[in-house]
């Protein structure tokens, strides 16, 4: 994977690692991808997307392909995408001169505060936290052998999800409808005054800093740890066996299936399972999109090309999407939440997808890394880093 390339700056001829193209192209569709799930919270806080007291068919047909297709789907990915960049970085590090955990350390602490600003000042869904706790647990075992890791990422990924069902079970979440009291009365709050939106977000902050470590960080710290297996066992760059495929795909549709029946079930128990239920379906589904990625793409920077452009900027354009989604919805535009459908939010996702695409390639003409991809490193290293350097592939996820 690391092989080495020419390049010439001036009258010297430097070597550089060379970019994984299959692990960039992953990461492109999965940065464009989560923007497909997020819109519906940019403008809504933690409700989401509210449906009407009678649900149109287009809203249940868009609902039914996102339960298959979309939800979950990419944070998963994302979280497998970690787990390779610290699988890079521990290789890398490990055989160059001073402590590759203390590295990395530095890189996760930086990566902690990155999240708790984008948590509190941007948006509150931020994930880089969680990415952050994560990653210091998934640390602990690099070192175990692949028969190891996926047994330790097998029980980090059940022991959130059972939590969850417990939960689901006998807490669960009244739905809440378009156009009744307590709707409006959240629409009133993320289309008030910024002091105002930013005190809402550092209470919900609070209160994920404490749901957290017993959740969705064991769940992350699960996923990467899958990634760290399938990296060593060589899937990013050859895929999945046809068997493995088969699996993969009559779990989803399994999954997927139940998940939707629990969504348009009437009982709020069934509603609220659903949410767990979609968590499992997805990351089979995900292992699949990163297949189709790897077999088309065959590490070739010619194949995928405006996706490997997407994943190479992902952190930055990630926070990018946080920034115009709560411009769009809380401030330029706050009545779209009330009057938009869940088709026309795809548009708009569509539309900004493609606006990323175009983005990413002007911006990589000019420049060799993201501004939050180079201000990272810049920050996480000991000594200063030239923001000219050509970074490897998944240490910038």
């Amino acid at each position: 994977m690391e092989l080495q390339q020419q390049s010439l700056q001036g009258n010297k001829i430097s070597l550089e690692p060379a970019r994984n193209a299959n692990i960039d192209s992953i990461r492109g569709l999965a940065v464009l991808g989560i923007l497909f799930i997020n819109i519906y919270f940019f403008g809504n806080g933690y409700l989401g997307y509210a449906d009407h007291e009678s649900v149109p068919l287009h809203d249940t047909l868009t609902m039914l392909f996102s339960n298959f297709f979309l939800e979950g789907r990419f944070i998963s990915l994302f979280s497998i995408l970690f787990g390779v960049g610290l699988a890079i970085q521990y290789d890398k590090l490990s055989t160059q001169a001073g402590d590759a955990y203390k590295a990395m350390k530095s890189r996760l602490k930086w990566l902690l505060l990155f999240g708790v600003i984008h948590g509190i000042f941007i948006w509150y869904g931020d994930i880089l936290f969680t990415y952050a706790l994560g990653g210091f647990v998934a640390l602990c075992y690099l070192k175990l052998d692949n028969r190891k890791l996926i047994k330790k990422s097998v029980m980090f990924i059940t022991i959130p999800l059972f939590l969850m069902t417990i939960i689901s079970l006998f807490a669960p979440e009244e739905p809440i409808i378009r156009g009744t009291a307590l709707f409006e009365e959240d629409i009133s709050i993320w289309s008030a005054a910024y002091s105002e939106q930013l005190m809402m977000q550092f209470i919900i902050f609070v209160g994920l800093l404490f749901i957290t470590p017993f959740t969705t960080m064991w769940m992350a710290a699960g996923l990467m740890l899958l990634g760290v297996m399938l990296y060593r066992k060589g899937v990013f760059e050859k895929g999945f066996s046809q068997k493995q495929l088969v699996v993969f795909a009559l779990s989803t549709i399994l999954l997927s299936t139940v998940d939707s029946l629990c969504s348009l079930a009437a009982d709020p128990k069934l509603a609220s399972l659903s949410m767990t239920i979609v968590m499992a379906s997805a990351i089979p589904m995900a292992l699949i999109y990163l297949h189709l990625a790897v077999k088309l793409c065959q590490n070739r920077a010619n194949v995928l090309a405006p996706l490997q452009k997407v994943g190479r900027l992902a952190f930055s354009l990630y926070i990018l999407q946080s920034v115009c989604g709560v411009l769009l919805f809380r401030h330029f535009a706050p009545t779209l939440t009330s009057t938009l459908d869940r088709p026309e939010y795809m548009l708009i996702a569509i539309g900004f997808s493609i606006f990323q695409v175009m983005l990413a390639s002007i911006y990589l003409k000019y420049f060799n890394q993201g501004p939050l991809e180079w201000l990272w490193r810049r920050l996480a290293s000991q000594k200063p880093i030239n923001p000219e350097s050509t970074s490897i592939a998944a240490t910038d996820s």
